[in-house]
């Protein structure tokens, strides 16, 4: 009959899988002491569940989504860690449940069903959450920019920022180091690298103003002592052109609804489009234009 460890090294198993989600490696099982026939043993008698090579399940099969991905980052190899969409899962800020799981790791590994390697030259910078090795924030935004549609990546980034998992001027740094690497432009772009007074965007706006057959508005008027971006005082239509929500802090976010409730209140409408919407959405734009004029056209007056 194989040899069984000692109670205190089934202890200490036990320990080790209770704080790395229910899983260990078999490295750490003969870490701890355990035999190759000690840990063949446990595998017949069902308290290990092979889950990958070397890779174990400790006392039931079933593991939670934290389990898998602790797991995986075991099977991958030593300096892995989750990344892209299962390292914003981790995170928060993307939902779970994302088949394959990826895994970023320093070099050539080998491959396991399951899993989705992203061998890096140089790793980015990792953190625990609990016992997961995981791309920090800032790094692993930056991966997922270069596969996530516009929309995908502002909810992404407008949730790290609720929070507080990123910082406007780390991002912004870590964008203009990375020029060239895909998937930069669309954050520079979510970022504000256009400010919100950029004559082109002005310029784009009021294209966009002429494709919705509206006449030109007064542009920086001011509008119940409000300084507005565009205004129309014949549909009493105020039009402003924001930054995204991520990199509008908490306060400035509140002096724009209390501005918008005062305008609202004196009779005028606010519409608020973000930079992102004139650049790179305008048809949506027009249609909301054309949709408002004609609502207002027919208001009565006041």
């Amino acid at each position: 009959m194989a040899p069984i460890p000692d109670r205190s090294i089934s202890a200490a198993a036990w320990q080790l899988a209770s704080a790395q989600e229910g899983v260990v490696s078999g490295n750490q099982l003969r870490g701890l002491g355990f035999s190759a026939e000690a840990i063949r043993h446990r595998i017949e008698r069902g308290r290990l569940y092979r889950l990958w090579r070397d890779v174990f399940a400790v006392g039931r099969r079933d593991l939670t989504e934290r389990g898998r991905w602790m797991a995986a980052t075991l099977a991958s190899g030593d300096g892995a860690a989750l990344s892209h969409e299962s390292a914003a899962a981790l995170w928060g800020i993307r939902r779970g449940g994302v088949a394959p799981i990826h895994v970023s790791v320093p070099g050539e590994r080998a491959r396991h069903k399951g899993i989705s390697f992203h061998r890096r030259t140089l790793m980015p910078p990792t953190s625990l959450v609990g016992s997961i090795p995981v791309t920090e924030p800032l790094p692993t935004l930056v991966d997922l920019a270069a596969h996530l549609d516009l929309e995908e990546l502002t909810k992404t980034l407008n949730e790290a920022d609720r929070l507080g998992l990123v910082s406007h001027d780390e991002l912004a740094s870590l964008v203009e180091s990375l020029p060239r690497r895909r998937g930069i432009r669309k954050l520079r772009i979510l970022l504000g690298a256009y400010s919100r007074t950029d004559s082109n965007l002005e310029r784009r706006f009021l294209r966009i103003v002429d494709r919705a057959g509206l006449p030109r508005p007064a542009t920086q008027a001011e509008v119940e002592a409000f300084r507005v971006d565009f205004f129309w005082p014949q549909l009493r239509l105020v039009v402003e052109t924001d930054g995204l929500t991520y990199h509008r802090t908490p306060a400035q976010q509140a002096i724009d609804r209390k501005r918008d409730q005062v305008l609202v209140a004196a009779g005028f409408i606010c519409l608020r489009f973000t930079n992102v919407q004139v650049r790179l959405e305008p048809d949506a734009v027009v249609e909301t234009l054309r949709a408002t004029a004609a609502t207002l056209g027919t208001r009565p007056r006041r």
